[in-house]
């Protein structure tokens, strides 16, 4: 490995190696939630932390993670993360392959606010998306059946709109796409109006409830929700969740995939021009990587997105760029490679 990471990154980076060599899961959540833990502190905050040897008084942070974290905030190549590196060396994408992977996303098509369940303002995740080089993101808050994230009702909607199209004044030639990440209701239909869908950039259809149907109800269902007009990416299509999380409501604990049949709903995918989204949260990685590479040899487009709920999130694309190397997905299947009018003009065809 030839490029210094920042600290989060480079646990994550661990955590992503110690899974592909199959070491038991509880090494990899170490280095995941330490990751989550160090993405949580400013810059001036791990300062004084590594100053005041007191990293490893945070909650989730150990005498391992705290000598990545801080050999990486030195600039350095970690000496665990090295080694690592050189054992599945011959087994997985070079850095450097995922940083060009990574350069050639244009934006992020998954992105929360604090209308719904992120936890800042529009404009502050659009500036932290400029940051990092981000030509738009779209905003995709929830739609109004998932209650416990804040979703957005018909008319709070309409008002983000206007919100956006005075932001979009401000920051241009940066675009904010306007978005939702829309539940799949049990029938397969949209949780949102016809011609409100109609009116938006970009449309994520996720399902979020009744997880554990089983594998008929759950493909009819997404079969649906795939061939509606309005649908142009097919979020965390699993729903699952490798480690635990902290909500506003609470904890989740890891949770296993829903069952549905792959084969199908990524054939509806290629057919109706759905892309399948590639999710880059540290929880879900979602799709699994033999389900990634199905989609890969039927023929599916994808989205890298981080489903970003934070600032500090929207840094997490690298993860989906190794998955999607790993797994052979095409950099020119990758919609959000496009530019953001390419992009609109594809998701309204």
């Amino acid at each position: 490995m030839s490029t210094p990471l920042p600290p989060a990154a480079a646990l994550r980076r661990i955590a992503f190696l110690l899974e592909r060599a199959r070491e038991p899961s509880y090494r990899v959540q170490a280095f995941r939630t330490a990751a989550a833990v160090v993405d949580g502190l400013t810059d001036e905050q791990l300062d004084l932390k590594i100053g005041t040897n007191t990293l490893k008084d945070l909650k989730g942070v150990g005498p391992k993670t705290a000598a990545v974290v801080v050999q990486a905030h030195k600039g350095q190549v970690p000496e665990y993360l090295a080694k690592l590196e050189s054992d599945y060396a011959e087994q997985l994408p070079a850095a450097d392959d995922v940083a060009a992977f990574r350069a050639a996303l244009k934006g992020d098509l998954h992105v929360h606010s604090d209308w719904s369940d992120g936890g800042s303002p529009i404009r502050e995740m659009a500036e932290a998306a400029m940051a990092l080089g981000h030509d738009y993101m779209a905003l995709t808050d929830h739609s109004p059946r998932l209650t416990v994230a804040n979703g957005l009702t018909a008319a709070r909607l309409e008002k983000q709109l206007d919100v956006v199209a005075e932001l979009n004044e401000e920051l241009a030639p940066f675009r904010i796409l306007t978005g939702i990440e829309c539940d799949i209701n049990v029938d397969g239909s949209l949780d949102q109006t016809d011609e409100l869908l109609g009116r938006l950039d970009v449309v994520v259809a996720s399902v979020h409830s009744d997880l554990r149907a089983d594998a008929k109800a759950m493909t009819a269902r997404m079969l649906t929700a795939v061939a509606n007009p309005h649908t142009d990416v097919l979020g965390h299509c699993t729903g699952r969740l490798v480690i635990g999380r902290r909500q506003r409501n609470g904890t989740q604990k890891p949770r296993p995939e829903s069952q549905f049949d792959a084969e199908a709903v990524f054939s509806a995918c290629v057919e109706f021009g759905t892309a399948v989204e590639i999710n880059s949260r540290p929880e879900r990685l979602d799709p699994p990587r033999r389900l990634l590479t199905l989609a890969v040899e039927l023929g599916c487009e994808f989205a890298i997105d981080t489903d970003a709920h934070a600032p500090g999130q929207l840094d997490w694309l690298g993860n989906g760029c190794e998955r999607a190397l790993e797994c052979g997905v095409p950099v020119e299947r990758v919609v959000n490679t496009r530019s953001a009018d390419d992009l609109v003009t594809w998701t309204a065809g």
